[in-house]
């Protein structure tokens, strides 16, 4: 499992990822400030908890989620519609330096909350149809390091992982999403919470 990223101008990207184009900016908020911008989300955002479906049961989600855009359009998922809440005004600050730095656009932000190391996200790729063919998705950690992995789609053996670290960026884009999964596993160790925006553009 590879773990190692060449540096480009502005962020390193992941080696030998065919199909792929994927970014990581492992310094685009301070220590400080990301630890304040953590603890004001964790307070202010109207987080939920929706069940998912898997192979016919149900299960309470593993994390908790909220969704802010700057329209008013659903976004679906592993049979979960959620309807946006306005932007919240940090929300949109933090929006706004990442387009500036990515240069991408984005409408939305699906926020996730990893309560401890047992709060996870399974394999899955962001294709849905409201999404475009080739999305963008831009993921900012805050809190807690965690591990995130991805797999291609047609050998689940060949996998790449990485540690996203707190105030650090992930882009994802190009065809990406079509070739690999990725996912934000379980585990053992005693960590704390974790928030993960994932900015996007809703068609």
């Amino acid at each position: 499992m590879q773990q190692l990223f060449e540096q480009g101008d502005e962020a390193y990207s992941i080696p030998n990822m065919p199909q792929a184009e994927v970014y990581y900016y492992p310094d685009f908020i301070s220590p400080a400030r990301q630890k304040n911008y953590y603890e004001q989300l964790r307070t202010h955002v109207k987080w939920q908890q929706d069940d998912i479906k898997v192979f016919g049961k149900i299960y309470a989600q593993p994390r908790l989620t909220a969704l802010y855009a700057e329209n008013s359009k659903p976004y679906s998922y592993s049979s979960i519609t959620m309807h946006p809440k306005p932007f919240l005004p940090l929300l949109q600050e933090l929006k706004d330096q990442v387009e500036t730095r990515t240069g991408c656009l984005f409408t939305t932000c699906l926020l996730n909350l990893y309560r401890n190391g047992q709060d996870s996200n399974g394999w899955h790729a962001d294709d849905e149809k409201e999404l475009n063919k080739n999305p963008v998705i831009a993921s900012l950690s805050l809190g807690a390091a965690r591990f995130f992995k991805f797999r291609a789609k047609n050998n689940r053996s060949d996998t790449r992982k990485l540690l996203l670290e707190p105030g650090s960026l992930l882009l994802m884009k190009g065809s990406t999403q079509h070739y690999w999964q990725h996912q934000l596993p379980k585990t053992t160790k005693h960590i704390g919470g974790r928030i993960n925006l994932t900015f996007r553009k809703l068609i």
